[in-house]
């Protein structure tokens, strides 16, 4: 396992559509491996293959629940994820992404997505999710299709070290 490096924006792999996983071989197994320790140590929620440039259909999750901290969190691997059903609830909420480091946005997103995909072994998989899970995965789904955060808030600012915010654009 190794830490792999995060591209930033306006690296151009993340604006490009992801290839299918199809082998889900050893080389494949070592990438999630490494994905999550980068994940990890960063520390992030989720990260999709392109964020460390390899153009494939893959994201790793990782979100437990602020309400009980005595549970950890859940690890998701998913391969080729798409989104079956996402409700017609909205919800607006600020996000940040680890290739676009100091800056956060208003975004919005459904509050139930199911997303069917492949486990890290290409069995079939489903997850429900709601809430800022729901939230995460659209985020990384995003990521396969060359989709940013900031392609979808007309309203970003700047994370100062102190965790102050401060409103340094807004899209017309």
């Amino acid at each position: 396992m190794a830490l792999r490096e995060i591209i930033t924006y306006p690296n151009e792999i993340l604006r490009r559509k992801a290839r299918k996983v199809e082998n889900f071989g050893p080389e494949l197994q070592t990438l999630i491996e490494d994905m999550i320790e980068t994940m990890r140590a960063e520390p992030g929620v989720g990260l999709a293959a392109p964020q460390v440039a390899v153009p494939l259909r893959l994201i790793v999750v990782e979100y437990g629940e602020d309400e009980n901290p005595d549970v950890p969190p859940k690890l998701y691997v998913m391969a080729n994820p798409e989104i079956m059903r996402a409700s017609a609830d909205i919800e607006r909420g600020v996000e940040g992404c680890l290739s676009i480091p100091g800056i956060v946005g208003e975004v919005e997103r459904s509050l139930e997505i199911v997303v069917r995909g492949q486990n890290r072994h290409g069995k079939p998989m489903k997850v429900k999710a709601k809430g800022w899970l729901a939230r995460i995965f659209q985020h990384e789904i995003d990521h396969l299709n060359g989709v940013l955060f900031i392609d979808r808030t007309d309203k970003v600012w700047k994370v100062e070290e102190e965790s102050h915010a401060v409103q340094v654009s807004s899209a017309e």
